[in-house]
């Protein structure tokens, strides 16, 4: 057998939708790779932050994946055979389960999954910062049975027990090369994060009917010889009555989504943002094959 030096894997993050699995991701890379939202089904594409440890001579790639649901969209159906297909080809699993709420079916259906893949897996429990020690000790207890490679509360939100993860998480790595530059955070390409970020912006604030229904297409993405990042979007919905929201009374809505995500957009790339955002009509997307490989799930 070959001796490396380095050794590196993917890891995929797998959970019931809204348990904080963007989160993580975003507090062991460093910087935002994944968009959060209170919303299940908030993460649509398999993700992948990179966090680099030269000095355990490791590096980790985390594949951020859609929460695991019971699906009545083919949008639906596409997330859960991304969510499987991550573990086949995954090296190790982060299991983030969330400390708010009683183990359930949904958890014990992936824990079911984890087993059968065979990965070794590394249970987080997350947003301990909110509930009590005992809430804590009889979430562990209840998740023992699983007889997973190592258990870890912690709070995602505040980076609170995401060492341990990451030092458990290396310890299961298999010796090999770096799969990215040490420099790397991502390897998503900048015109689908940009896409990202105004979607969550419009998530933040969208009524419950609408969320799922909103994709943001990246049409245009240059600079200009000022030094200026020139971007144009298209909110593409499902109707001509979401048209309306999407827009907000006055443009408010587009206005609001557009200076909260340019702020986003320029430390994300380190330079002055223009965006543009427009919103337009596409009559059931999620339900239709042709429109969905057109925004690209």
């Amino acid at each position: 057998m070959t001796h490396f030096e380095t050794r590196s894997g993917f890891v995929s993050v797998v959970g019931r939708p809204n348990v904080g699995k963007s989160t993580l991701v975003n507090a062991l890379v460093g910087v935002k790779v994944a968009i959060t939202s209170s919303r299940p089904q908030t993460t649509r594409n398999t993700i992948r932050g990179v966090v680099t440890l030269p000095e355990e001579n490791a590096q980790i790639v985390l594949v951020d994946t859609p929460g695991i649901h019971k699906p009545k969209t083919a949008l639906g159906e596409r997330l859960n055979t991304l969510v499987y297909g991550s573990l086949s080809d995954a090296d190790a699993a982060l299991f983030v389960i969330d400390a708010t709420k009683p183990i359930g079916p949904g958890d014990r259906l992936i824990a079911e999954r984890l087993k059968e893949s065979r990965v070794p897996v590394v249970l987080a429990l997350n947003k301990i910062d909110v509930v009590s020690r005992q809430t804590i000790m009889d979430q562990l207890t209840a998740g023992s049975g699983w007889d997973f490679e190592a258990y870890v509360p912690i709070s995602a939100r505040k980076r609170d027990g995401t060492d341990a993860v990451v030092s458990e998480l290396v310890s299961l790595l298999p010796p090999g090369p770096f799969f990215f530059p040490p420099e790397a955070r991502s390897d998503q390409p900048d015109i689908f994060l940009a896409g990202e970020i105004i979607r969550e912006k419009y998530l933040a604030r969208l009524r419950e009917e609408l969320p799922h229904s909103l994709a943001v297409v990246i049409d245009n993405m240059e600079m200009d010889g000022k030094g200026l990042l020139r971007i144009s979007a298209t909110a593409v919905v499902e109707r001509e009555s979401q048209k309306g929201m999407a827009i907000g009374k006055g443009g408010s809505m587009i206005k609001a989504v557009s200076t909260d995500a340019r702020e986003d957009l320029e430390r994300l790339f380190g330079t002055k943002v223009f965006l543009e955002v427009r919103v337009k009509v596409e009559k059931d997307w999620q339900r239709s094959d042709e429109l969905l490989d057109r925004l690209g799930f």
